[in-house]
């Protein structure tokens, strides 16, 4: 189980978005220790414009791991990356054209 250390704060859109990148992307189980920061006034000085913050055990933190480069590359430094959840991530979806759909005069309908 990987364990990690997440500085967040109440109603961070972006703390979410990476829980849930986090989970899809890591190999095994993730478990996420939250820190809030803003009951903190050291934390809000050092955290408060970089959360969500990402930290491992040994204390290697992750700015930005909500953008998916970066968080891939961390979880790959550490082995903990799921290589066929990042290839499903990056991979855009077959063009498949709809069913019951049809072409006349350059137009298409659907049926």
């Amino acid at each position: 189980m990987i364990q990690l250390s997440l500085y967040t704060t109440l109603g961070c859109h972006l703390c979410s978005q990476l829980e849930g990148l986090v989970a899809a992307l890591a190999n095994q189980k993730v478990w996420l220790h939250h820190i809030e920061i803003s009951e903190d006034d050291a934390l809000v000085e050092r955290y408060g414009v970089r959360i969500p913050v990402l930290v491992d055990s040994e204390g290697n933190e992750l700015d930005r791991g909500f953008e998916l480069e970066r968080l891939s590359a961390w979880l790959r430094e550490r082995g903990w990356l799921d290589e066929a959840a990042l290839t499903a991530f990056t991979t855009p979806p077959e063009a498949t054209p709809p069913k019951g759909a049809y072409e006349r005069g350059g137009r298409r309908f659907l049926s």
